[in-house]
């Protein structure tokens, strides 16, 4: 698994989470349906935006049934099934994704990362990367999506790189990653029949693939500094202090260009408006370790620093006191005072056989620990992971408390939160 946008359980509500998982799930099944089981380690975080694009602008008469199936137990799912994503963006989300988890794959073997420096095993990885770039172009065409603008970039990459040096603008090196994810978002509006929304889309596209490259840089830095891999960053010489500027202009943009774009609806757009115009800033703020945006009037790191001030005792946001969340809205756990506790929910009951049999499985996948949430065996409630019971003290597990800080876009913010603008 990877990529930048990785929303923190505590944040979403119940109906979004569902949402995520379904297009996280389609994803995946995408990929194996199409290209067989070891096509599954292509999916990640970021290629599932795709699919929600697409499932945003689609007409709301085809109905939520067009868009969803059933699938069979899993054991990343605790062996049960579930609502998952299908069609057109689910498939085009699997090409987008195996063509760039392909560029992933030889960026290690350039760098040799790990056991790819031994020779036998970068041979081998080369020859899955080719095979998964003509694997992602099959599903391309079958959607009329040419994915050589996507490989094209990959080869234009290594060439950039070579040539880079102190001076060289970021931007420059960015490029070819925002021409791939540009045509990616884009041709989302093709899919769902609104060719209006093109323009806008590669725009958020383009910026999006910019952020993509520039916090993958960020983070990996100090290892990178280790092992004496390339990095853009420590290659051209600019300052962390451009590079979080580079960052905020660019969520700043995605923003601006969301709000071009013709959705559906309302309620079909919140999951791409969570994701695009909130967890990004998220992963800025991740990558660079603060806890507020970057833009002025906030104290933090660099110049920067975190939305809240305290005003008589109380935290205060750029826009007066943090908002309550609606009860509905609330994460699991939490409720206003005086509200009545939520009933227990619970799943379809096990067997003590078939309960053991499950719990076997999800020990031996290692999901007991490492999966947070997992879902119990035996009465199916969400349990969390060995090693993730903690106070989740590096998110901010309030909703959307201070959502609208630095936001313009929040005027009409429909993401499943009071936003109180």
């Amino acid at each position: 698994m990877f990529g930048i946008i990785r929303p923190c359980r505590h944040r979403l509500s119940e109906a979004m989470r569902t949402e995520w998982m379904a297009h996280l799930c389609g994803l995946c099944l995408a990929l194996r349906g199409d290209h067989g089981q070891f096509a599954r380690a292509a999916t990640n975080y970021d290629g599932l935006v795709i699919s929600v694009l697409v499932e945003a602008q689609s007409p709301a008469d085809e109905g939520a049934n067009s868009w969803r199936r059933t699938a069979g137990p899993c054991p990343l799912r605790g062996m049960r099934t579930a609502s998952v994503a299908k069609g057109e963006g689910a498939r085009l989300a699997a090409s987008v994704s195996l063509v760039l988890a392909s560029a992933k794959m030889r960026d290690h073997v350039a760098d040799g990362d790990g056991v790819l420096a031994r020779r036998p095993v970068a041979a081998a990885a080369r020859r899955v990367a080719a095979k998964w770039d003509r694997a992602g172009a099959r599903t391309g065409a079958d959607l009329g999506f040419d994915t050589a603008v996507l490989v094209d970039a990959v080869e234009r990459q290594a060439g950039i790189e070579a040539l880079a040096g102190p001076g060289t603008s970021l931007l420059t090196v960015t490029e070819p990653t925002e021409t791939a994810t540009a045509a990616a978002f884009g041709y989302t509006a093709v899919l769902a029949g609104r060719p209006d929304n093109k323009e806008p889309l590669e725009e958020a596209g383009r910026l999006f693939g910019r952020l993509a490259h520039l916090l993958d840089a960020v983070e990996d830095m100090a290892e990178d500094a280790e092992t004496g891999a390339w990095n853009p960053v420590a290659a051209t010489g600019t300052d962390l202090a451009e590079v979080r500027r580079l960052c905020d202009d660019a969520v700043h943009g995605v923003r601006l260009a969301l709000r071009e774009v013709d959705f559906a609806s309302k309620s079909q757009s919140r999951l791409a408006h969570v994701l695009l115009a909130h967890e990004l800033e998220r992963a800025v703020d991740r990558a660079f370790g603060t806890a507020g945006c970057g833009h002025a009037g906030h104290a933090g790191p660099a110049g920067h620093a975190g939305p809240a001030a305290l005003q008589d005792g109380a935290p205060q946001g750029a826009f007066g006191p943090p908002p309550v969340m609606p009860p509905d809205q609330m994460p699991p756990g939490q409720m206003p005072p005086g509200a009545p506790p939520e009933p227990p929910r619970r799943g379809r009951q096990r067997g003590l056989i078939a309960g053991c049999a499950v719990w076997a499985t999800l020990f031996c996948t290692c999901q007991v620990c490492c999966r947070d949430p997992y879902f119990d065996p035996w009465d199916g409630q969400q349990r969390e992971g060995w090693c993730h019971k903690c106070d989740c003290s590096d998110c901010d597990c309030s909703g959307c408390g201070d959502c609208c800080n630095c936001c313009e876009c929040c005027g009409e913010c429909d993401c499943g939160c009071d936003c109180g603008c």
